[in-house]
């Protein structure tokens, strides 16, 4: 059976590079995506001030070579791949003493035919700085590959230290697509149409937080976290970094990779409860209802009704209320009989819902039966 554990979930993702992939990955789990890049990104390739820096680190080799990103150090081979020049560059970086940070960098470091010596594992640049500084850098030259927001400070600590020091900046963060996408998909998770929103960097979560600010819904965005409406998740504990400062705590998997946090996605709404009706175990998410495994065929307002019914656990709902769920502004106690009807035969269960003469319906649970 295909896991639809997300089945009528809402997922924002906020990534650019890579949404493809990982939008993928949650609709396959029956995840409804919609995507709002915060940043874009400059390409490489593009670059004439990488190139130059490449044909320098190429005549003057450095000691030490910092690789803060995968995709960066990926990209750093590929534009000189585009020149011509990627055989002699890692030619060079066999004769250095290469650090990654994180696991990430250093599977790139693999992907390129060669090893890193030494991988920070918790994927922070203080991990590097108090390793390397613990060495002691005086007169070491040290190439530092910057990722988009920059080198967190390891140009400076390093230069004060006694380092000669070099920047090679692969990629750089650059504004969204679309701004006016972005500042929708605040808004829209502040008035409880999302149900999970998915950060892939920390620019990239800084940037959405600011797109927030600036429609005014922070607060707002804030509450609906800390009641348990809305879902953040952060690939590593760095990206998390700025919805930690504003209050936001997301899931963050045990490793930083993409399918890692897919999991730590599923694995999240796989251990919320069910209701547990005569029909197996009931999901009822924002856009679709998930019934014993099985994702139901309903509309629109079937899916209300039955979320209305969802909320009340096993407790009878009006017939008024059932008819407010409607559309329009009918009275009429047959429109609701209708409506639960059609649902009925939806769920493919008779027992499913119970009428209760006089009052309203009910879902029937296990403990009910």
């Amino acid at each position: 059976m295909i896991d639809q554990t997300l089945a009528g979930c809402v997922v924002l993702v906020t990534a650019d590079r890579r949404a493809g992939e990982l939008s993928a990955a949650l609709q396959r789990r029956g995840a409804t995506i919609r995507h709002a890049p915060s940043l874009g990104m400059v390409p490489h390739t593009d670059d004439a001030l990488l190139l130059e820096e490449t044909r320098r680190v190429l005549a003057d080799p450095p000691d030490t070579v910092v690789v803060t990103t995968g995709i960066g150090f990926r990209g750093w081979v590929e534009a000189a791949d585009a020149a011509g020049l990627a055989d002699r560059l890692v030619d060079t970086l066999r004769g250095t003493r290469l650090i990654a940070r994180g696991p990430k960098a250093r599977g790139a470091i693999q992907a390129a035919g060669l090893n890193a010596d030494w991988v920070a594992e918790s994927e922070t640049s203080a991990e590097i700085a108090e390793v390397l500084l613990d060495e002691g850098v005086v007169g070491r030259d040290i190439v530092i590959q910057h990722h988009g927001a920059g080198a967190d400070g390891l140009d400076e600590v390093f230069a004060v230290a006694g380092a000669r020091v070099r920047n090679l900046v692969v990629y750089r963060w650059g504004p969204p697509p679309d701004p006016a996408v972005v500042a929708a998909s605040a808004r829209a998770v502040a008035d409880g149409e999302v149900d999970t929103v998915v950060f892939t960097s920390a620019p990239g979560a800084a940037a959405w937080l600011g797109a927030a600010d600036a429609e005014g819904v922070t607060a707002r965005v804030v509450e609906r976290h800390r009641a348990g409406t809305v879902v953040f998740a952060a690939v590593g504990p760095v990206t998390a970094k700025p919805l930690d400062e504003r209050g936001i705590v997301p899931l963050v998997p045990d490793r930083g990779r993409l399918g890692s946090l897919v999991r730590a996605i599923v694995t999240h709404y796989g251990g919320l409860e069910a209701l547990d009706t005569v029909a197996g175990p009931l999901r009822v998410h924002r856009a679709a209802a998930v019934l014993d495994g099985r994702v139901l065929p309903l509309s629109r307002t079937g899916l209300e009704v039955l979320r209305l019914l969802a909320s009340a656990a096993g407790s009878v709902v009006p017939r008024d209320r059932v008819l407010a769920a409607l559309p329009g502004e009918s009275a009429d106690p047959h429109a609701a009989e209708v409506a639960v009807a059609r649902l009925r035969e939806a769920t493919g269960s008779r027992e499913l819902i119970r009428t209760v003469v006089k009052r309203g319906y009910r879902l029937e649970l296990q403990e009910q039966s």
